[in-house]
């Protein structure tokens, strides 16, 4: 009894002051802040550092001419918009990319509306439309310079011939006029699995209740889509049409598998050019200030691109 009195009577452990445990926690946290410091130093080393050292050389006249290098100001910035090869590629790029934007997403959305419903086998279709997006771009650039390879070789002409459409066998990547075209046509076939995706997981966070209410209001197909659906899908569509705008102006693995900017720089883009100029040409202080053009001009897009996107959303 006595044992279990002592028990009762002994006195609570105090309780910590509030602000001993808010000077506790605070340490903690600040303690944790050491594990960040590995990553820091390694971003800092491949990307902070390397990204100034080339806006720097921008400014120079490095090349692998001249052992050294002298400030020339913004001389390198003026041969880029001087210089009408280089304002025509920019033109090219910039359509390249508005091309890429249009048909990737128009494509995806239509695949996503298809394949939310209840089709046979849709997991399947979902599974085989996005596996190109896993496979490398160089991959499927030169898969597609073998499909479109001239008669005999490629298999487009190929099929073409089969079916009796021969008159419309030609070099699709050696004429101006379909190289261009058939670069635009490997980027949205590997891509427009992406945007089916996103487009998807749009789809299945709207509510059915909302569509079904719709339905019975007497809305059809394209009010549903219009009033319903296109709304709450507004974060898929700036997601979507920043990454393929993204994408678009910064393409160059497709290009340099499929016609290496060819024929006769006609599917020559901003990426492949600035390639050129430090590969081939060596003028590096060049090509460097045409990467931060192309970064800088990027930047600049997809800004305002959110910024509309953004507004709309809000004005719905």
């Amino acid at each position: 009894m006595a044992t279990i009195l002592s028990h009762e009577v002994r006195p609570h452990a105090p309780e910590a002051h509030p602000l001993k445990r808010h000077r506790q926690r605070r340490t903690v946290g600040r303690n944790l802040w050491w594990f960040v410091v590995p990553a820091v130093v390694v971003y800092l080393y491949v990307v902070v550092i390397p990204t100034a050292q080339g806006m720097y050389m921008s400014f120079t006249n490095w090349s692998v001419y001249s052992p050294t290098h002298h400030w020339v100001g913004m001389r390198n910035y003026s041969t880029i918009f001087e210089d009408q090869t280089s304002s025509d590629i920019l033109v090219r790029t910039v359509l390249i990319a508005a091309a890429v934007t249009v048909i990737q997403n128009v494509v995806g959305l239509l695949l996503a509306i298809v394949l939310n419903t209840r089709v046979f086998g849709r997991n399947v279709l979902r599974t085989i439309i996005f596996a190109p997006v896993i496979v490398s771009p160089l991959v499927c650039g030169y898969l597609f310079k073998y499909l479109f390879a001239p008669q005999g070789i490629g298999a487009v002409n190929d099929v073409l011939k089969s079916v009796g459409l021969g008159h419309l066998q030609q070099d699709w990547l050696g004429q101006p006029g379909t190289a261009l075209t058939a670069v635009i046509i490997v980027v949205c076939w590997q891509f427009v699995g992406l945007s089916m995706v996103i487009y998807l997981a749009g789809l299945q966070g709207i509510p059915p209740d909302l569509l079904e209410a719709a339905a019975i209001d007497g809305a059809g197909a394209w009010r549903r889509f219009w009033y319903v659906m296109r709304p709450m899908l507004a974060p898929a569509f700036t997601i979507n049409l920043m990454l393929s705008l993204i994408a678009g102006l910064k393409i160059f693995d497709q290009i340099y598998a499929t016609t290496s900017g060819g024929p006769a720089g006609q599917t020559d883009t901003i990426s492949t050019l600035i390639y050129k100029q430090f590969n081939i040409v060596g003028d590096y202080s060049l090509s460097a200030a045409m990467a931060v053009a192309l970064a800088v001009a990027v930047t600049i897009l997809s800004l305002i691109q959110f910024a509309v996107l953004r507004r709309q959303k809000g004005n719905q």
